[in-house]
């Protein structure tokens, strides 16, 4: 039934007539006796930080495209951005023998302390959206600079000069990164990026709450006075924060003032306008990271070894609907 050595010496019509039998039984083999007797599980955990993460969607489709010919099963579970949660689910996950591990992180994901036993059961883990350079765990995220750079290049080349930045969380290293990459392209073409129309957002324990501060901050560049044309908004939630701010405030999108995201999350092409946005390949990156957790277990399995891989993917400019030139 599972192909072993020995049954290459079973005649092909007993094969048949041994498969016709168990089907028509309803015969399934025990995967639980099976893992007992070969110590594999043939199960791959995916933690993820916040389910309802418009980011986490296209990543875990692209996770679950990737495993699906394989012989490997999923098992999806939520720690709610909860660390005693992830703690939690993390030690049910190694309770059950998986065999590799895929964290989909946000912004929360700093301690790297429950990682620490999951390197020391020598677990193949990948980390999807945040760079973690912690024994041979390997990462796959976005080149969060290139993606800063091509927003503000986008909005440069359609003629502002006047341009808002909403930036992430100064703790979060994606926001970083991304501020590094406007300030290259600026640099390069001699823009005067003005410090009274940047403003940061908020730390905060719920990562979904672009909007809210989106909304909020954009109010308070509008109580500096209208000077600019454009704003370059930290991700999505927050772009369709901002949108909203300005439409309270009477001013129409694009006409009035140009507003860019970053993701490119499912609804981006769905919003009013549509949001143009630097696109993550989000489940690009969930198969890249199945790529390299079975690549890891196989390393595993030949007692071999085998580093931590960093990949960074490139993202794209996704022009829409709410970016244009700026008004005479």
């Amino acid at each position: 039934m599972n192909e072993a050595p020995l049954s290459q010496h079973v005649a092909v019509q007993t094969k048949e007539l041994i498969r016709a039998t168990a089907k028509r039984l309803g015969y399934r083999p025990d995967a639980f006796a099976r893992s007992l007797r070969s110590r594999r599980s043939q199960i791959v955990g995916v933690m993820v930080f916040d389910i309802s993460d418009p980011f986490c969607t296209l990543i875990l489709k692209g996770i679950q495209q990737a495993l699906q010919p394989t012989t490997y099963l999923p098992i999806i579970m939520d720690a709610q951005n909860e660390l005693k949660q992830f703690e939690r689910y993390l030690e049910m996950l190694l309770e059950r023998r998986i065999e590799g591990l895929i964290v989909v992180a946000n912004w929360l994901f700093v301690d790297i302390k429950p990682i620490a036993e999951i390197e020391r059961e020598q677990i193949p883990t990948v980390l999807v959206g945040q760079e973690m350079h912690f024994g041979s765990m390997s990462s796959v995220m976005v080149d969060n600079e290139a993606g800063g750079y091509l927003a503000l290049k986008h909005l440069y080349e359609l003629g502002h000069r006047k341009i808002g930045i909403v930036r992430g969380p100064r703790q979060l290293p994606d926001s970083n990164k991304r501020w590094a990459g406007m300030e290259r392209f600026a640099r390069e073409v001699k823009l005067k990026l003005r410090r009274e129309l940047i403003v940061d957002l908020p730390h905060t324990s719920d990562p979904t709450a672009g909007f809210d501060e989106g909304y909020r901050v954009t109010g308070e560049l509008l109580q500096r006075g209208r000077n600019f044309s454009a704003i370059v908004a930290f991700d999505d939630l927050t772009a369709i924060g901002v949108i909203r701010a300005l439409h309270r405030a009477g001013l129409r999108v694009p006409e009035d003032c140009s507003v860019i995201g970053f993701d490119d999350v499912p609804n981006a092409s769905l919003f009013s306008p549509a949001l143009t946005t630097i696109r993550q390949p989000m489940a690009d990156m969930g198969r890249m990271a199945v790529e390299r957790v079975l690549l890891g277990i196989e390393a595993f399995n030949t007692e071999k070894k085998l580093p931590g891989l960093h990949c960074l993917t490139t993202p794209h400019l996704v022009v829409r609907e709410s970016t244009a030139k700026p008004p005479r």
